[in-house]
This record gives structure tokens, C-alpha cells and sequence, in this order.
């Protein structure tokens, strides 16, 4: 599998008391680790290798996971029982976006497999198990396309965290007579997405990450009618 560059600069925990003057103004907590949901990411297609390609989709969904065949689907319903392909395919993550809270993450990269490429995006959430903060990532959405050229990588992967300063309002949008729609949210509103499937299998799924005044739409891909 191909290395990886990943440069994640070092975020400091600034330990305030309680009504204490001393921080800078419009200081920010930064919370967030951008580095895991990129783990989990290549964590996620090593598996495929070494497992098969729907066995690791299986161990690392949630529960209540969706996928697109085209219209959205249980992801949990619809790989239930399938075999492996003998071949799976291969991906590498070119981005990560995060939430401020650390708890939910997107990554986008490319896809390869036995002479076609595409792109793909996953939304990863953070699933705490007892009281220590324990828990793992779990994948919530996945979402790829084909593509005709290959989409172009860079030596290192991009990373951006949403700005921990202020609260994204949760705006709801209705979707057109007939088309499908969910908006996710982090716990925190700074991270949100927002899939609509239209009758003749076309989608978006758009990205947006709060930046202190304003959401900032940082994925939107579109996906054409099933053929």
C-alpha cells in the first residue's frame, strides 16, 4: 500500500480556572485530531486486503450505517451475507475534516481496482464505550463514484478542524418533490453533511465546516442519474 505523508502539527490543552482572565482574546480550544479519522481511514482499506473487501465493511460500520446502491440504503441490510469480491478494492484518503468536539470526521480520497478509478467520501463517528472515553470510529456514510481520470494526490494529506468559536445554526433545507434527504450533524453543529437522492439515482453530498461566523461548504460531490 502506498505511504502516506501525513503532518498533523501538535495541538495544546490550555488548563484555565474557572472565570480566569488570563487567556488570549478569541481563544480557541483545540480539541481535535484530525490524524485518527485519517488512521481509521487506511486502517479501514488494510482490512480490505486482508480480510475482503465487504468483511471489513461489516467490522468497521455503524449500526445504523447508510450506503448508496444507487438510492440510499442500510448499509448493515444490504451487506448482510455478501461474499467477498476476489479482488477488493484499493483507497487512499486525500483529506480529513473534523468537527471542533474531535467526534466526527470526514475523509475524501481515491479509489482504484482492476483499471477503473474513482473517488469516494466517509463520514466516521466517534462511539464511546464506558466512562474513560473509550470507543472507536465507525463509519456512518459512505459514499463513491467512478471517475475517468484519477483524481490527483498530494505528497501530504490536507487537514482542516472547525472553528470551536460560536455555534453553527442547524439550517434545514426541504428536498425536491420526490427526492431523498438527511442532514447530519457533529454533537457540536460545526461539522455537518447533507445527502439528497433524486428519483433517477442522482446525489449530492455536500460538507459544510463552521469557521467561526459561517459554515464553509468544503466537499460537494455530485453524482449523475444511474444509466
Amino acid at each position: 500500500m502506498r505511504r502516506f505523508a501525513i503532518v498533523i502539527a501538535a495541538l495544546a490543552l490550555a488548563s484555565c480556572a474557572a472565570g480566569q482572565s488570563g487567556a488570549p482574546r478569541n481563544f480557541e480550544p483545540k480539541l481535535a485530531n484530525p490524524s485518527a479519522v485519517i488512521a481509521a481511514e487506511i486502517a479501514f482499506n488494510r482490512l480490505a486486503q486482508e480480510k475482503g473487501q465487504w468483511t471489513a465493511f461489516r467490522q468497521t460500520m455503524a449500526k445504523d450505517a447508510v450506503m448508496f446502491t444507487p438510492q440510499p440504503t442500510n448499509a448493515a441490510e444490504w451487506l448482510k451475507g455478501k461474499p467477498n469480491p476476489a479482488v477488493s478494492v484499493k483507497w487512499q484518503p486525500h483529506k480529513a475534516f473534523m468537527s471542533c468536539d474531535g467526534k466526527t470526521g470526514v475523509t475524501t480520497g481515491a479509489w482504484q481496482k482492476e483499471g477503473t478509478q474513482g473517488y469516494f467520501t466517509t463520514v466516521w463517528q466517534w462511539f464511546e464505550k464506558g466512562s474513560r472515553g473509550d470507543g472507536e470510529w465507525k463509519w456512518v456514510l459512505d459514499h463513491a463514484d467512478t471517475l475517468s481520470t484519477p483524481r490527483a494526490s498530494a505528497e501530504m494529506i490536507e487537514t482542516k478542524v472547525a472553528s470551536c468559536k460560536g455555534k453553527a445554526p442547524a439550517a434545514l433545507n426541504a428536498p425536491a418533490v420526490g427526492a431523498q434527504m438527511k442532514m447530519g450533524f457533529s454533537r457540536d453543529q460545526s461539522l455537518s453533511y447533507t445527502w439528497v437522492v433524486q428519483p433517477s439515482g442522482a446525489r449530492t453530498l455536500n460538507v459544510q465546516l463552521w469557521n467561526g461566523e459561517a459554515s464553509d461548504v468544503v466537499i460537494l460531490d455530485r453524482v449523475a442519474a444511474s444509466q
